[in-house]
């Protein structure tokens, strides 16, 4: 498990530190203004779709589907052509009338700069159709417990838009936007590759060519199965939701406020997402094969057994970083970003977004882990009604925050949604199941450490006021 674990933490490590390298200089290049914000809202359409749709719904209905399945080859080629002609058809649709697709994500944007976006969203929206494919090469893969390419392939991405910056240096920021477009493109282009070959040299290619030849065939003896995981995917696609509408809705929101909240938000969450990412994202991507296979088998001690483990290993990394990001905020913040055209009032209102986010981490994080379970048992529906619940709590709290606090208090809404959604999912794992995992000596040491981490790190900000203005 661990040696999963830290494949997949590698190389999200690696993309992350090139996302934040893209960050730096998209920053530096764009600042904190209409153009960043038209780039972010033009990258956002394609990215929701595709969290929502290609990775989480997609991968946590398709994996113990596949596995459960007698006839794996037609129906994965299956299920991948339907969800393919249905993206294409809305890539399609997206590029056809570009100003209604980002009007819906910008309410509050004026006519002019609906108008200057809409391009930009046509290209990026080539993304999806791209990365569901690299989605559904991926979920074969990590069936066989091969995470690397998957892992390491999002740096690609991050690779093409930090290529398509330095080409577009000196050029106006609207030629700079259109560079970063065609990156986003042509980053899902390698992506795809990269799986491709994997695909091929781990002998997979035998399974999907198999299932194209006999699809049409044998289509009518997996109907029950596909029947089966239609029913299942439509609950997951709204339990894998809540973060993603909540980041809609951040935008729609944002939109109302001052130029560059957007980006302020943007900015926050990409160091949020970091921990997020490497740590609960990574175990979870290497746990849910086993807890699938685990609980087919009806093996429920095994699975509660590396649940427990990995419990433990996040909540230690994960608060250890929550306290570390709201402490170091500013300092992070500062060091990232304020260069060229990102200002020191930049840096202060990042750093209370960041702050807000970052007091959510540890539920956000857990609850990641948790749902693994309901996923894993098929219960998508209880997942989704979490969801729901969550969803009406950010927007009841975004709703409230959003007049006095601006940006930030669309962060903090977030991470009040993450909180009720932890304590719901909570209920759904078992409460037996959670304290079991919970009371033990485990509990005592991440106080204590907790505490003194907390010390050090107020020391060791005093010390850098020094150097941090």
């Amino acid at each position: 498990m661990f040696k999963a674990i830290f494949t997949n933490s590698s190389g999200i490590l690696v993309s992350r530190i090139l996302g934040f390298l893209r960050d730096l200089m998209t920053a530096s290049a764009l600042g904190a203004n209409i153009y960043s914000d038209i780039f972010f809202i033009a990258f956002k359409l394609p990215n929701l779709f595709r969290r929502v749709f290609a990775e989480g719904a997609f991968t946590q209905s398709f994996m113990p589907a596949f596995a459960r399945s007698s006839h794996k080859s037609v129906f994965s080629v299956n299920i991948f052509v339907n969800f393919l002609s249905i993206i294409l058809i809305i890539t399609l649709l997206v590029n056809f009338l570009p100003s209604l697709a980002t009007k819906a994500v910008a309410v509050g944007f004026d006519e002019t700069t609906i108008e200057l976006a809409a391009p930009f969203v046509a290209i990026n929206f080539w993304y999806l159709p791209l990365i569901f494919i690299v989605t559904f090469l991926s979920t074969l893969l990590q069936y066989k417990h091969h995470f690397a390419i998957s892992a390491f392939s999002t740096a690609l991405l991050n690779i093409s838009l930090i290529l398509a910056l330095y080409l577009s240096e000196h050029k106006s920021q609207n030629e700079i936007v259109y560079y970063l477009s065609f990156g986003v493109v042509i980053g899902g282009i390698l992506q795809l590759i990269a799986h491709a070959i994997a695909i091929y040299k781990l002998g997979l290619c035998k399974l999907i060519f198999g299932g194209f030849k006999y699809l049409r065939v044998k289509s009518k003896i997996i109907k029950k199965e596909s029947k089966k995981f239609r029913s299942q995917f439509f609950p997951a696609v709204w339990g894998n939701s809540t973060a993603q509408i909540s980041g809609f809705l951040d935008t729609f929101f944002a939109s109302f406020l001052v130029s560059g909240s957007i980006s302020y938000l943007y900015y926050a969450n990409r160091i949020f997402q970091l921990p997020l990412a490497i740590f609960a994202i990574a175990v979870s991507i290497a746990l849910f094969p086993k807890i699938a296979r685990f609980l087919k088998n009806s093996d429920e001690e095994k699975a509660l057994g590396y649940m427990k483990k990995a419990f433990w290993f996040l909540a230690f990394l994960l608060t250890a970083s929550t306290i570390l990001g709201y402490i170091l905020a500013h300092e992070i913040t500062w060091l990232l970003f304020e260069r060229g055209a990102f200002t020191k009032e930049d840096t202060k209102t990042t750093t209370f977004v960041l702050q807000m986010y970052m007091v959510g981490l540890l539920p956000f994080g857990l609850q990641k882990l948790l749902l693994l379970w309901l996923y894993a048992k098929e219960m998508q529906m209880r997942a989704a009604k979490i969801s729901t619940f969550s969803l009406l709590a950010y927007m009841l709290f975004s709703i409230s925050l959003v007049t006095p606090m601006g940006a930030s208090g669309l962060a903090l809404a977030s991470t009040i949604s993450g909180f009720v959604s932890f304590i719901l999912t909570i209920k759904a794992f078992g409460a037996k199941n959670f304290f079991d995992i919970l009371l033990n000596k485990y509990a005592v040491y991440l106080v204590a450490s907790s505490i003194l981490f907390t010390i050090l790190l107020i020391i060791f900000k005093d010390f850098l006021a020094q150097f941090v203005s």
